[in-house]
């Protein structure tokens, strides 16, 4: 029965989490459309409600290519592995009290793991496709995932001493429910560090290098077509969720807020998850995208030394008041 249970709660996630994809990309264009002064979709649907739907079906009947020098089952088992890792994150994250799928007690590392597996789907892809773009979009996401996981990691070790645990449930509940409990102010300094890691990690404008389509057509993705190609984006925007979702359970206080929401628990977790994805869509309207150098840059001579700092302040200050 527990089983049977589980399997319900599984589905019941999936087709949420595949909604919110689906309408992260409306509202984005929308957002990004009234911030440049124009519409953003308005044909399909009212206020092209229906858009999301159409560029589903579009690309479900799209034919999918396979080069012909490709690695193809290395080519084809690519957008899955991203899709798959970012899914697994979502089994770990407490939307609400109770409302977890697996509340394991290395909650933030398991998320760290699944994080880290999705970028070999992108490199696999680049190197995959036999083509000179895609090998460099793989190689830079690389590079920027291996030099962003580590700010990101060391970001949130500051969280982990304050709370005392992995576990994402007890680091929410560390926090209690008021306003003045929240780590957004005590970890100042490792959530700035954290956001822009954030942004590197998810491969969004500013950081996003991999698939330039300035310099490498469409980056690791270019030979991809139909589904395949779509599958990559899912996996952005689901990373862009579990990663706003990280932000808000460790920073923000999770679920709770000013008040209880009986009938929907999760609502202040979904208000808050939504308020840094608009900061993710406002940001891709508002700023130029890094060159390489100043990415790498960014990544090691300024925010690991500043999350290094951050680790030493907190065990000092936890020291001295514990």
């Amino acid at each position: 029965m527990n089983i049977i249970w589980m399997l319900v709660w599984i589905i019941v996630l999936f087709c949420v989490v595949m909604l919110h994809v689906a309408y992260a990309t409306y509202f984005e264009r929308k957002i990004i459309g009234r911030m440049q002064v124009r519409m953003g979709p308005m044909r399909v649907g009212w206020y092209g409600l229906l858009q999301p739907i159409a560029d589903g079906v579009k690309s479900f009947f799209k034919e999918d290519i396979v080069p012909e020098r490709a690695d193809k089952p290395v080519f084809l088992a690519a957008p899955i592995i991203c899709l798959v890792a970012m899914m697994t994150s979502l089994a770990v994250l407490p939307f609400a009290k109770g409302w977890v799928l697996a509340d394991i007690d290395i909650g933030l590392l398991f998320v760290f793991a699944m994080s880290a597996l999705a970028s070999y789907g992108v490199v696999l892809a680049g190197w995959s496709s036999n083509s000179k773009y895609s090998f460099l979009g793989g190689l830079r996401s690389m590079a920027q995932v291996i030099s962003y996981e580590i700010a990101m990691g060391m970001s949130l070790v500051g969280v982990m001493l304050m709370a005392g645990s992995l576990n994402l449930s007890e680091i929410v509940e560390a926090q209690g429910d008021s306003f003045l409990g929240m780590y957004l102010m005590p970890q100042c300094i490792g959530f700035f560090v954290f956001f822009i890691s954030m942004l590197a990690e998810t491969n969004r404008v500013p950081f996003d290098l991999p698939e330039a389509e300035t310099e490498l057509v469409s980056g690791y993705s270019t030979e991809y077509s139909g589904m395949r190609y779509a599958i990559f984006f899912m996996a952005e925007y689901i990373g862009m969720m579990v990663m706003a979702s990280i932000g808000t359970i460790c920073f923000l206080g999770g679920w709770n807020g000013p008040f209880p929401v009986p009938f929907f628990p999760p609502l202040w977790f979904v208000l808050k998850v939504y308020l840094f994805m608009f900061i993710f869509i406002w940001i891709r309207a508002t700023l130029p995208r890094y060159r390489y150098d100043q990415l790498m840059g960014l990544g090691w001579k300024l925010l690991i030394p500043v999350a290094l700092a951050n680790i030493v302040l907190t065990a000092c200050v936890k020291a001295v008041i514990g």
